[in-house]
């Protein structure tokens, strides 16, 4: 995995570093080739012994944290919300890879997350559920300034990656794993463009000012109800 170098990636994450009077938050946008170097080669070649696995073997994942999403009457113009359940999903070894590496590589040299497992990782359903989750928690913390900020973070974003052409995942270990044991919450999504052979990776955490923060729910972290609050992403 190699960092690929985006003046505009880093521009949106100096403007996503943001101190409150309680909280400092922090958010970061990273750019990944998935083009494997020597050393990347023989650490999947390392895990797919020990695990005893091919690289197109599948792995189980976890459901979304918001494990339910609108039917298709209820998107489109219905005030009902109907609810449907989300399915587990399944990666191939060398995708589960990619994600790990695409960790690894943004943490270094501070963390390392080779020992994570495919449970802790979720194939979010749509796009929309994605900017959904996104934008209600930002708007949360950065209130009426997220409204401009919020066409230029997403066009950043889909100018680096093409966003329809991406499969979406979210990593989700609990709050007591490093760097998240001192978060009052965070959210990671990764957005693989597989005919790019390229992820960017989007994280952001909540920090206390006082200290060890108290973790939000699983729900309360990834913001309110996507019925009462909804972004479109224009193609």
């Amino acid at each position: 995995m190699k960092l690929l170098e985006n003046p505009k990636l880093e521009a949106m994450s100096h403007k996503l570093q943001i101190d409150k009077p309680d909280c400092r938050f922090e958010g970061r946008l990273e750019s990944y080739s998935c083009k494997m170097v020597t050393k990347d080669k023989r650490l999947f070649k390392l895990m797919s012994n020990e695990m005893g696995l091919s690289p197109n073997d599948l792995q189980a994942l976890s459901p979304p944290v918001n494990m339910f999403s609108s039917s298709p009457t209820s998107r489109f113009g219905s005030k009902s919300f109907d609810m449907e359940p989300v399915l587990c999903d399944a990666i191939s070894l060398k995708t589960l890879f990619y994600l790990i590496s695409t960790l690894n590589e943004s943490f270094h040299p501070d963390y390392d997350f080779s020992q994570a497992k495919s449970d802790e990782f979720s194939k979010e359903s749509s796009l929309a559920s994605v900017v959904n989750s996104v934008d209600c928690r930002l708007l949360t913390v950065l209130g009426d300034d997220y409204n401009e900020l919020s066409k230029e973070l997403w066009a950043t974003i889909d100018e680096e990656i093409c966003l329809r052409e991406c499969s979406y995942y979210s990593y989700n270990p609990d709050l007591t794993s490093d760097p998240y044991e001192d978060s009052l919450w965070f959210f990671n999504y990764f957005f693989y463009n597989k005919k790019l052979k390229r992820i960017l990776f989007f994280t952001c955490m909540a920090k206390s000012m006082f200290g060890a923060g108290q973790g939000d729910s699983g729900v309360d972290m990834y913001g309110g109800d996507e019925e009462d609050y909804q972004f479109s992403v224009d193609p």
